[in-house]
């Protein structure tokens, strides 16, 4: 049986209401399981991680974007996240019984069903293109407030849709990747050139780790700020190092890490690295897990 993930990332946070619907159209659609959902008011994001067979999947997919769609407006969108539009960023992520090639198909199937619907679709990572659409923040560069002067600009004409600025839904992104971890670190400061800083040391755009891609956030309601990130490969960059790099740096601006934030799904064997490193255990197999073994008696 071939098993897809999805995880949409959504342009709302705060409304309990609207992301309660955009996850009620995923329940709702047959074969597919829910795995999280997670919204965050200061990034006004919310991220959904659901799995099942592909055609299954790309139904949830397309019911959920319908609802999104109906209930956001970009026009009153402010957060503090990156976004290009209500729908944002929607990648399809194989998880077995299937290859890259098949999760590209399903993506461009599914940049075609929002096309269709008026909006401007951009294909990114596995399903870019052109070489400058696979990173998704070259992408996203300038974000919502840019799309009108962007769709101006023949480089950057839509894959799918029209090229014609929607200004309720924006643009989504959608695309086909391997699995990354999205995590986040709080630290006890409000001086966002701190976490700036940090963001710029750990990621490899600028010198950091080769798998982390990173951005300094406020998060003003909490008295805070974050570096929040994309670690695109564990298992070459684990997650316990770029955390302690982390801590390494905010020591250096006599700065504390206040916690940390797993947002979605993670893969069980990343969290192998986290008990080798934290508890020395460094023999330690993901598989002296009783659940792992459930797992494995399950097929």
């Amino acid at each position: 049986m071939a098993i897809v993930m999805c995880v949409p990332n959504i342009s709302e946070g705060r409304d309990t209401g609207t992301v309660e619907a955009v996850a009620a159209a995923v329940r709702a659609t047959p074969g597919v399981i829910l795995l999280n959902c997670s919204s965050d008011p200061h990034h006004h994001r919310s991220v959904l991680t659901f799995l099942g067979e592909p055609e299954a999947v790309l139904q949830a997919a397309q019911a959920m974007t319908d609802v999104a769609l109906a209930r956001i407006d970009m026009q009153q969108h402010h957060g503090s996240h990156p976004r290009l539009g209500a729908v944002d960023v929607v990648p399809f992520v194989p998880v077995r019984g299937m290859d890259m090639a098949a999760a590209i198909e399903l993506a461009r199937r599914y940049g075609r069903y929002v096309g269709a619907l008026g909006v401007p679709v951009y294909y990114y990572e596995e399903a870019a293109t052109r070489p400058e659409r696979v990173n998704l923040a070259d992408i996203r560069k300038g974000e919502y407030e840019s799309l009108p002067e962007r769709l101006l600009d023949a480089r950057w004409q839509p894959d799918e849709g029209p090229a014609q600025f929607n200004p309720r839904s924006g643009a989504t992104v959608t695309g086909a990747r391997h699995p990354l971890i999205a995590f986040n670190v709080n630290l006890r400061t409000t001086d966002l050139e701190v976490a700036q800083r940090i963001a710029r040391a750990v990621r490899h755009i600028s010198g950091g780790y080769r798998h982390v891609r990173a951005i300094g956030l406020a998060l003003e309601d909490r008295g805070m700020v974050q570096v929040s990130m994309n670690l695109t490969n564990y298992a070459r960059t684990p997650l316990p190092r770029v955390l302690e790099t982390i801590r390494f740096e905010a020591a250096r601006h006599g700065v504390s890490i206040a916690g940390t934030e797993i947002i979605g799904s993670l893969p069980m064997a990343a969290l192998e690295e986290i008990v080798q490193h934290y508890l020395q255990a460094h023999d330690f197999s993901i598989q002296q897990v009783i659940e792992s073994a459930l797992i494995e008696a399950a097929g």
